[in-house]
């Protein structure tokens, strides 16, 4: 059996395929981004989930795609962590990136990760080429959850969020500043932490206005940054994956017509798009 796992800094979705590629089992964790969340907290994520417990001895093979397994002694700890708890997998750890790649096109294109955090790459049809390395949520990850969570509380504290919105804001959040620094500067997951505040954006009735010019001011910053540093960008489709890009394709769009480049596919959750990689690709099921 195949176990296949897309890991965020928010929830992690995983796959067991059997090798016909029938689905036997979906189920979702906490976020497992090993970058930001310690290793006895990665254990006790996993061994939460009941379904998990079940398969551990069970499972063949393990790949494992996720946020903050890019580097290498954060992707060690992961392969530690899966090794321990399923003891007779081939355990295989690679970063979000590359799922996404799998999820969104077997072509030359360039995908972008719009979810939690943000990243971007270039696919030219059998390898990926990362022009730009992602240093995280403090210093990167434009027009990500987090990226907009930090924008939403800035521009409430500066009172330049429209009064309206302000109050809602309020309502729905813990705006205590000691609150706050102490989620961003001394608890596990800062960056979920402050995605959680984007959620306000999609869930608000004000579509058009603040929000509206809030993400596509994200989204032109993202644009100039992770995609026009490819060369390639002109002549390729431009696709995104997460939740944040499934919610902004208006924004999305608007932000790519001064540089007329051309919109791809949007994915929302790129497990399933891996489902299918993996029985045309890896577990070579023919219909």
């Amino acid at each position: 059996m195949t176990l296949i796992a897309d890991g965020g800094s928010t929830k992690c979705d995983w796959i067991l395929l059997d090798s016909a590629g029938e689905v036997l089992l979906k189920t979702r964790t906490k976020g497992l981004n090993p970058a930001v969340v310690s290793e006895e907290e990665l254990y006790n994520r996993i061994n939460a989930n009941a379904d998990l417990q079940g398969i551990f001895s069970k499972v063949e093979t393990l790949d494992f795609y996720g946020a903050g397994s890019g580097t290498e002694t954060p992707k060690r700890t992961l392969i530690k962590v899966l090794s321990d708890l399923f003891p007779k997998a081939k355990v295989d750890v690679n970063e979000d990136m590359l799922a996404a790649v799998y999820a969104a096109t077997t072509e030359p294109g360039i995908v972008c990760i719009l979810g939690t955090g943000s990243n971007s790459c270039y696919f030219d049809g059998s390898t990926i080429h990362a022009y730009v390395p992602s240093l995280g949520y403090v210093l990167m990850d434009e027009a990500s959850g987090n990226f907009f969570g930090k924008r939403l509380i800035r521009d409430y504290f500066y009172k330049k969020m429209p009064e309206k919105l302000a109050e809602e804001f309020e309502q729905r959040f813990d705006l205590d500043p000691d609150v706050i620094k102490l989620n961003v500067y001394q608890k596990e997951n800062p960056n979920t932490y402050l995605a959680s505040f984007a959620e306000f954006i999609f869930t608000s009735e004000e579509v058009k206005g603040y929000f509206y010019k809030l993400i596509s001011d994200g989204m032109k910053k993202f644009i100039e940054n992770r995609v026009l540093c490819y060369p390639e960008a002109q002549n390729v489709p431009i696709h995104f994956i997460g939740s944040i890009a499934h919610f902004s394709e208006e924004m999305i769009r608007d932000a790519m017509k001064p540089y007329h480049l051309k919109l791809g596919t949007i994915i929302r959750r790129p497990i399933d798009g891996l489902i299918e990689y993996y029985r045309k690709h890896r577990l070579k099921v023919t219909s």
